[in-house]
């Protein structure tokens, strides 16, 4: 893993393409390996799916062991412990009946080789991809950085090969060269790929790290890779949580518009109390104590229970987003917020998030059910292609009788998937104009009303990834001395009963003092600071909430600055606000 913000580059000159052989080959029952168990799922989904038996996870993490003893210790990209790798990889997934591709990677160190492997079969229009990165620092074997993730992948194309299924969708895996070195080896492969064959990527999924002894289960993403690796987790009763830490392969991929995952078991951030509660091991420690060092050997370095559920988390996900009876095309439907507070006569807004789930994109055309008399509901635009966002604007007349209702919002296309909306109609009283008050409070629609510091506001990914949407707000993150504002100025009717502003905050850090404000992020409404956070408060996203009643029947602003010393970035990231009055 390599902990440095993904950003686009040019696309880069390319010595080989890919090409693809397809053929169908036949299917026969699915073999239960010895050891292994199979998750608690209804037996329609996983009847076909086989199970991967880590004993030969951990034979292959042998070998990776033994091609970085022989070679100066490492398997760094451009050495000859990465060449022995990529050529166990190539001459295992070939007698596989694997097609593989041999990428010579010209920007990499040593030219050093990419090894992608298309089983036959399978709509190639639509493809999902699995991924690892086959290098290690030159300080070590790198057996869980990123052994862990290439021995699993490969075991788990070679259970699905041993099965011959029938594919409905095409399966491709890759192992990335450069990736220590900042990604090089699948930028260079996602740069080969012509416009068509990267829309035919519906889904990537990396997995870096996913044996650390002390680590967790992340599951970093909305594709439809990640959507599968937590129903599985689901169904083996292991909780995930989206990482906070970056980067891998997947931003080469999520920078091309391909979407993307990241799926690890940590790196050098630390365990929270909470997460040992959710998960064992011990708080206040990283969660690979050998992150990108010389103890990242086999088999001290590996977590043998979290390397056998990630590698039939991966051999699940490839198994039933690929294989069986072609699917058709269907998509996924969600709101932001999924509640909200008008008074008669005034009005509030949702997101409609959509994403393609299977096939290629729809059309799906968006309507209500279950407003109230006198409250009318209105989508722009009233029809999007899966993938794409509409705001609901639901409008109230002063006829409107208060009270809670709860409305349907439906998407139709070749299947029909609705979300629900719970809308709170305040009796008038003395409180004219109630409702939520911030605008784009999502940041969904561009900066304005917001005025903020270039860059705050923007489509972020890695660390800084949004909560909800596609957008956020992220101040700090630069590690140098650096100051960002975020405000937006807000009336607030006297007379009501709430006035509250609330909004979802995560804090990344690389700082590692456990006593010293650094980095700060200091809430206010107009001169009145309501609260300072810190790199001391790092964590995912919480939801942080105040009552602003002291306000009513003024004109103010809110804001929040950032501000960073000199090195050890901090990330402050904002999403999902919203100054509810009621």
């Amino acid at each position: 893993m390599n902990l440095r913000t993904v950003t686009a580059r040019p696309a880069v000159a390319v010595l080989a393409v890919v090409t693809l052989a397809l053929g169908a080959l036949p299917a026969s029952a699915g073999t239960r390996s010895p050891g292994t168990t199979r998750p608690a799922l209804a037996a329609a989904t996983l009847a076909a799916a086989p199970t991967v038996d880590v004993a030969n996870v951990n034979a292959h993490l042998q070998q990776l062991q033994t091609f970085a003893t022989g070679n100066g210790g490492n398997r760094a990209t451009g050495t000859a412990g990465h060449t022995a790798t990529t050529t166990y990889l190539q001459q295992k997934l070939q007698a596989a009946g694997y097609t593989v591709t041999v990428q010579t990677c010209t920007t990499c160190a040593g030219s050093a080789k990419n090894i992608i492997a298309d089983w036959p079969g399978g709509d190639t229009a639509n493809t999902y991809m699995f991924g690892a990165h086959s290098d290690s620092v030159s300080a070590g074997p790198g057996i869980n950085d990123d052994g862990s993730g290439t021995a699993t992948l490969l075991e788990a194309a070679l259970q699905l090969a041993a099965n011959r299924p029938t594919m409905a969708n095409h399966l491709r895996f890759g192992w990335w060269a450069g990736e220590e070195q900042g990604l090089i080896g699948s930028k260079f492969y996602v740069n080969s790929l012509t416009t068509a064959q990267k829309s035919a990527i519906k889904a990537y999924g990396t997995f870096d790290m996913i044996a650390s002894t002390n680590g967790g289960y992340f599951v970093t993403g909305t594709d439809a890779v990640a959507v599968k690796l937590r129903e599985y987790f689901t169904s083996i009763n292991v909780p995930t949580e989206t990482s906070t830490e970056c980067c891998s392969d997947d931003g080469s991929f999520r920078n091309a518009g391909i979407p993307s995952s990241i799926n690890s078991t940590g790196a050098s951030y630390t365990k929270t109390s909470a997460q040992v509660t959710k998960w064992g091991g011990t708080a206040g420690q990283a969660y690979d104590p050998c992150y990108h060092r010389a103890c990242d050997s086999y088999p001290s370095n590996v977590n043998t229970t979290s390397l056998g559920r990630w590698a039939n988390a991966e051999l699940y996900a490839a198994w039933n987003l690929t294989t069986g009876t072609p699917t058709g095309n269907d998509f996924s439907l969600s709101l932001s917020p999924g509640t909200g507070a008008v008074t008669p006569g005034s009005s509030a807004t949702a997101t409609v998030s959509t994403a393609t789930t299977s096939g290629s994109a729809q059309t799906v055309t968006l309507t209500s059910s279950g407003a109230p008399a006198g409250v009318s509901v209105t989508f722009s635009p009233a029809s999007v292609t899966s993938g794409g966002t509409s705001t609901m604007t639901l409008a109230s007349t002063t006829a409107t009788t208060p009270g809670a209702y709860t409305i349907t919002v439906t998407g139709t296309g070749t299947a029909t998937r609705s979300a629900s909306y719970t809308l709170t109609v305040d009796s008038t009283g003395g409180c004219a104009g109630a409702g939520q008050k911030l605008g784009n409070a999502g940041f969904e629609s561009g900066t304005t009303p917001w005025t903020a510091t270039t860059g705050v506001i923007g489509a972020n990914t890695g660390d800084a990834a949004p909560r909800t949407g596609t957008r956020d707000a992220k101040l700090g993150g630069y590690g140098s001395t650096r100051t960002d504002t975020l405000t937006q100025s807000v009336t607030l009717p006297a007379g009501c009963g709430s006035y509250r502003l609330t909004f979802y905050l995560k804090i990344v850090t690389s700082e590692t003092t456990s006593t010293t404000q650094y980095d700060k992020l200091t809430v206010k409404v107009g001169t009145t600071t309501l609260q300072t956070f810190s790199n001391l408060n790092a964590g995912a996203y919480t939801l942080r909430s105040y009552d602003l009643a002291a306000f009513a029947g003024q004109t103010v602003t809110v804001g929040f600055t950032g501000t960073e010393d000199s090195s050890l970035k901090t990330s402050f990231v904002i999403d999902d606000t919203a100054l509810t009055v009621a």
